[in-house]
């Protein structure tokens, strides 16, 4: 049996007439930085997201196993005379993230890289102190 779909030849024109009007509201939401942490026997791996902020405007910050990652986002604005800005979409700012790691960290011999928007920490474990018997004179 074949299906019969009655058809509306004034949906069509109308659909994109009486769309919702843009929202030119600003988000007050501040960006968060997303973090990934992977651990390997003898390191921590952490890849933290940071679009759109430069190397020079991200601190890092080790403190035993607690990593604390801040950044600033700065934007010169660019109006040409003449010209009107309606709305602008980004954010102004300071984000920070800290956590804390199961072991601490060689703060030593730790690394950072930053390539396309992505910290990349390599933070190497402090060998374990063994307990230390002490011998009574």
């Amino acid at each position: 049996m074949a299906n019969i779909v009655r058809r509306d030849p004034f949906d069509d024109f109308f659909r994109g007439v009486f769309a919702r009007p843009l929202d030119l509201a600003q988000s007050t939401e501040a960006p968060s930085i997303k973090v990934d942490v992977k651990e390997q026997d003898n390191a921590y791996v952490v890849h933290a997201e940071l679009p759109g902020i430069k190397k020079e405007d991200i601190h890092v910050n080790v403190d035993g196993p607690v990593v604390s990652i801040s950044a600033e986002r700065k934007q010169e604005k660019e109006v040409k005379e003449g010209e009107r800005l309606l709305r602008t979409e980004r954010y102004f700012g300071k984000v920070s993230r800290s956590f804390q790691l199961a072991q601490d960290i060689d703060d030593g011999q730790a690394v950072a890289k930053f390539n396309d928007g992505v910290l990349e920490l390599t933070l190497p474990k402090k060998a374990a102190t063994q307990a230390k018997r002490l011998v009574i004179d």
